[in-house]
């Protein structure tokens, strides 16, 4: 199996946004309507549930211009979704819909509903993937198996869905709980290099487990056809400033290992561990958030995600400024301190005991970051 290489650490985004009907606020099945008024648009794209509509920036230099073309994007959509009584929103889980999915009419998601059943009509989650590029395979997976324990941190930055089905459950990222409960979501496994990847897809597309890498769903695959690193742990981030900042947590991660490949990572933050230690520390992450404990060594030690998360952020600072990485970096820095997509939404919940009031905030947000004039956005 070929991997294209990827000259330079390109970086593109995919940030799935919830389509609702515009009085109720509940979840709309509304993509193929919303479809016909973007014929042959890249940038715009189904999912496979029809209240769900992803956007992407395609290959990029940077985050900040990822965050310049998707807000391009994002402003044409919001125009057209007005026009057909509908709302966006960005969050990994919709607050108080309790509706099966439909799942959207192409023949790809078709087999997946007859692969999927019940489950797939269940799994009502949005999310945000970031791509990176890598010079190989070989360095893609060297980069796998030292990013993977990282990926709970990731996780309790990016949480966005506390409430479910008009509850506050009592997670940071309750999708985590939903995605859980198919095949093939969740921590990858290790690879000793490139060629144990291919013969483990080989093998699983022989046995008819997958059909492409496409169908592997884990928090974290290489995209040989793209030549990069995807992290899709992520939950849907409530703003475009949110997307581009994780996207330069990931990206200056990512960089930071391919530069430094096949090399002692003795001062990386994070070591592989046993695998029921990583799912601990991805529960912990989905549970806690950013107040969880971290198992640090297999003798059980233990330390705060934040503090963990912010020794991370440290050994990849100089990498970021110099990838042109520094802005989005610090607006992370910026939102770990006053509140994360999951923390933001509990205030507001708690504040008014409603996740309508929650799911109005969300619409909100979304409309007022698509308004906003950034000073950081990259003139191209």
């Amino acid at each position: 199996m070929e991997f294209v290489a990827s000259l330079s650490a390109t970086v593109g985004m995919e940030l799935e946004l919830q389509l609702l009907d515009a009085e109720t606020l509940d979840l709309m099945n509304g993509i193929v309507p919303l479809l016909q008024l973007f014929p042959d648009r890249a940038d715009v794209k189904p999912e496979m549930i029809q209240s769900c509509v992803e956007i992407t920036s395609s290959v990029c230099e940077n985050t900040m211009q990822v965050e310049q073309r998707m807000r391009g994007t994002l402003a044409d959509l919001l125009q057209r979704c007005d026009s057909l009584g509908m709302k966006l929103c960005g969050a990994g889980t919709h607050p108080f819909g309790r509706r099966l999915a439909l799942f959207t009419p192409s023949p790809r998601y078709l087999r997946m509903k007859t692969a999927y059943g019940i489950l797939g009509r269940n799994q009502l989650t949005f999310a945000t993937h970031v791509h990176v590029g890598v010079p190989s395979g070989e360095v893609a997976i060297f980069a796998m198996r030292h990013l993977a324990p990282a990926l709970p941190l990731i996780l309790a930055a990016a949480a966005n869905s506390p409430c479910w089905r008009g509850y506050e459950t009592g997670f940071a990222s309750y999708r985590q709980c939903i995605l859980a409960a198919a095949q093939s979501y969740g921590l990858p496994p290790y690879f000793d290099d490139w060629q144990s990847f291919a013969h483990f897809l080989e093998t699983a597309i022989r046995a008819e487990v997958y059909s492409s890498v496409k169908d592997i769903h884990w928090d974290l695959r290489p995209r040989p056809e793209f030549g990069t690193l995807e992290l899709r742990i992520m939950d849907a981030a409530s703003s475009l400033s949110a997307t581009a900042a994780l996207g330069a947590l990931a990206r200056a991660l990512v960089v930071y290992l391919t530069e430094h490949a096949f090399e002692d990572l003795s001062d990386w933050p994070v070591a592989p561990l046993p695998q029921w230690i990583e799912s601990v520390n991805r529960y912990r992450a989905a549970v806690d958030g950013l107040s969880a404990r971290y198992i640090v060594s297999e003798e059980g030690h233990s330390r705060a995600v934040r503090d963990v998360l912010a020794d991370l952020v440290e050994i990849v600072q100089p990498t970021a400024e110099r990838i042109g990485e520094s802005a989005g970096l610090a607006r992370l820095e910026r939102s770990l301190e006053g509140g994360v997509g999951y923390e933001i939404q509990r205030r507001v919940f708690r504040e008014t005991q409603d996740c309508r009031d929650v799911t109005r905030y969300l619409v909100d947000a979304l409309q007022d970051d698509a308004q906003e004039v950034d000073d950081v956005r990259l003139q191209v």
